[in-house]
């Protein structure tokens, strides 16, 4: 097992933290006594010890030298402290896994001085076990390493690796940050639903079960997404007259405008990570 006897500290104990924390628990793949998670919150530390049974702390570099494999979970404004409390603090065979948005590897490896740094992208549903998280690592993580990140990775649910870190960049506006978008379309649909007369709740319930049964028929099915809608559009039907109204208003330019958005703003995000590393060096 990739991960047997290893150690695991957790800089920052937000949600997705949370879910990692669970998913690796669940599938046995590290006990709660090799689980270290730090965060400023008193409550949220014990209330991550209660549910959890790993050991929480205060001091991000106490919990990081404890630990064979070091995720970094914290929101990107706090990414500078976390850089300078850890840096000159790691072992050369200690493995960084970041997940945080927008923080490129050049970035992780100058501020931490530290070169086995993985960054991963994992997205919402991660937190059921069912997310989707491109990740890329420098050149001095090696396989056993790699093995490791796939294996944490993998209790969120699936993960690519990726040959280039710019296709992370890529992954966060379309995987990471498309739950957004799905969840905004399934939110108009009910809308929809609720102007033609339906109570929302019975309107939620058939565009949660349309979206989940589409999604379950796509995967299984194997076949092109257009080929799947062409299946359910008759000429002259509902389908035809729907899709008529969708692309008279463009959406797939919209979609495709909110996702490179997306894009430019997570490059914003590194942009603006490597400027304060160097105010913090002046």
């Amino acid at each position: 097992m990739s991960l047997q006897g290893k150690r695991l500290a957790f800089i920052g104990g937000g949600t997705m933290a949370e879910a990692m924390i669970r998913g690796l628990l669940d599938k046995h793949l590290v006990p709660p006594s090799h689980v270290f998670v730090t965060g400023p919150r008193r409550e949220r530390r014990a209330e991550l010890t209660k549910q959890f049974g790993v050991k929480a702390l205060v001091s991000n570099a106490e919990a990081a030298q404890s630990a064979h494999i070091v995720v970094l979970s914290v929101k990107p404004q706090v990414l500078p402290t976390v850089l300078r409390e850890l840096r000159g603090k790691l072992r050369a065979d200690q493995l960084v896994l970041s997940i945080i948005a927008g923080a490129p590897l050049s970035v992780l490896r100058e501020g931490l001085d530290h070169a086995t740094i993985v960054r991963a992208m994992p997205n919402t549903p991660a937190q059921i076990g069912m997310g989707i998280t491109a990740w890329c690592a420098t050149a001095s993580v090696d396989r056993d390493h790699r093995d490791r990140a796939k294996a944490i990775l993998g209790a969120l649910g699936e993960e690519i690796e990726v040959e280039e870190e710019g296709m992370v960049d890529m992954a966060t506006a379309l995987s990471g940050t498309g739950p957004t978008y799905v969840f905004l379309l399934m939110e108009a649909l009910v809308d929809a639903g609720v102007h033609l007369g339906f109570s929302r709740r019975v309107a939620e319930e058939l565009v949660l079960r349309t979206v989940e049964g589409s999604a379950a028929f796509a995967r299984r099915s194997g076949r092109h997404l257009a080929e799947l809608r062409n299946m359910v559009t008759s000429p002259g039907g509902t389908s035809a007259a729907a899709i008529y109204e969708l692309e008279k208003g463009t959406l797939r330019t919209v979609l495709s405008r909110a996702v490179y958005a997306a894009f430019v703003r997570t490059r914003e995000l590194g942009a603006e990570a490597q400027q304060k590393l160097q105010r913090a060096k002046q």
